[in-house]
């Protein structure tokens, strides 16, 4: 049986490997296409190849520790606020909240990961370099980063609802 916050005890990589081999987009499209198709799901040693791919390039091209470049992009790309829907007296409207820092994380490698396969989709870049480039620019903070531009709007949207 799984536990309760049991992924909280798992390695960080492996949960970035877990969010690559995810299917789908979720809700929303994503340049017009919904990205991740049924393909890569459950392939975890063509997972652990992108990832261990992203390490080297982000190793040759930084001259940092990959995995202190992941923790970085980490940070940078997790939400602190968000919003939720309350309905109260059958009107409902939005509220600003905190996240819990399992909710952060998770939050960040999704938007990583979704960063990684839109820019790779369909193109000559493979999901290494893409991925290699995400975590660079989002380590440095850089807006032009997918993630950290995630990370503002949602944030941007939960001050506007306190």
């Amino acid at each position: 049986t799984r536990k309760r916050f049991a992924k909280g005890k798992l390695n960080i990589v492996e949960r970035l490997i877990n969010k690559l081999m995810r299917s789908g987009q979720g809700k929303r499209k994503l340049s017009g296409k919904y990205i991740r198709g049924k393909r890569s799901c459950g392939k975890k040693l063509q997972a652990m190849r992108i990832v261990e791919d992203a390490f080297l390039i982000i190793e040759n091209e930084t001259k940092q520790n990959p995995l202190q470049v992941l923790v970085k992009a980490i940070q940078n790309s997790a939400p602190r606020e968000d919003i939720t829907r309350v309905k109260k007296g059958g009107i409902a409207y939005t509220l600003s909240v905190d996240v819990a820092p399992l909710k952060r994380i998770d939050e960040s490698l999704k938007n990583i990961a979704l960063a990684a396969f839109s820019s790779s989709f369909n193109k000559k870049v493979d999901a290494a370099q893409t991925l290699a480039k995400e975590l660079i620019l989002a380590s440095k903070n850089d807006s032009n980063s997918f993630s950290v531009k995630r990370k503002d709007e949602v944030e941007r949207i939960a001050v506007s609802s306190r």
